[in-house]
């Protein structure tokens, strides 16, 4: 299986080898702005469950442009990176799922990493780890109950933190690990190094969670040590690796009509169809 994943990581390679000049490329895709007001095709919007009223706890739902009721959907649920020069850490700065979906015909959920002491979403790291387990939980099945997602084409999604987060917080314990079909790991991690609250021994723990369901994972440059990593750690895993022909640590690639972007949605859209 590994083997196999290797392979494609050097046929993706050979199309994505020369440099990229990727900003010099118009977006084609505007993530919406997240505002207040009812979920309805084409609009994202601030969703505050009610034990967050008078707290800033909340997440993004965003129905795609061609929603309708009664109609299942692939779900992305995303984390977005650490509060840095390039983003801000919020639930706002999240692109891939907008950017794999163009909008059309994936439920996205833009996820915080909750914070209960501050009352806040939390702008770098993991705010309280089983709060933000614990929400996580209640969002995918509110997203499945009331909105159409399929409760078996759930994918878990990141960037940067939220990378890490694919497997800190997706695969923490056995109830939220049951829940994605697929994982998509923009730049970074876990077990690679060690970040903050996540150790060697715990990312080895969490990563037996994993089975045999799919990570994409990319890297800006080489991922080649995430892949040597995984070697080791996990041999038998379904890994999809893909270097990425530029330097810049950024999700922005997804808004651009670029070769990155459509082998990671051809990955997507497969990984649709086999559930």
């Amino acid at each position: 299986m590994f083997r196999v994943a290797v392979i494609f990581l050097l046929s993706v390679s050979g199309l994505l080898a020369e440099k990229l000049d990727w900003q010099a490329i118009e977006p084609d895709l505007v993530v919406p702005e997240v505002v207040s007001g009812k979920p309805a095709p084409g609009k994202r919007v601030r969703v505050r469950f009610h034990e967050y009223q008078d707290a800033q706890i909340y997440h993004a739902l965003y129905l795609p442009s061609d929603w309708k009721s009664g109609v299942k959907y692939p779900v992305i649920i995303e984390y977005p990176g650490n509060r840095h020069a390039h983003g801000d850490g919020s639930v706002e700065s999240c692109k891939l799922g907008y950017g794999i979906s163009g909008g059309k015909g994936v439920i996205w959920i833009s996820m915080p990493f909750v914070d209960p002491k501050t009352k806040a979403n939390a702008p770098k790291w993991w705010g309280e780890v089983d709060t933000t387990v614990a929400y996580c939980k209640k969002v995918v099945a509110q997203v499945c109950e009331d909105y159409g997602g399929d409760s078996k084409k759930v994918f878990l999604a990141g960037f940067s933190r939220g990378s890490i987060a694919c497997n800190f917080i997706g695969l923490h314990d056995d109830e939220i690990a049951k829940l994605w079909c697929g994982f998509i790991c923009h730049s970074h991690y876990e077990g690679v190094r060690e970040w903050p609250g996540s150790s060697a021994e715990g990312a080895a723990e969490r990563l037996k969670r994993l089975g045999d369901r799919p990570q994409w994972i990319s890297h800006e440059t080489s991922v080649v040590s995430t892949r040597d990593y995984l070697q080791q750690a996990k041999p038998d895993g379904k890994f999809t690796f893909v270097s990425l022909p530029f330097p810049e640590h950024t999700d922005r690639w997804v808004l651009r009509e670029i070769p990155p972007r459509m082998a990671l949605r051809e990955w997507f859209w497969k990984v649709v169809g086999e559930k």
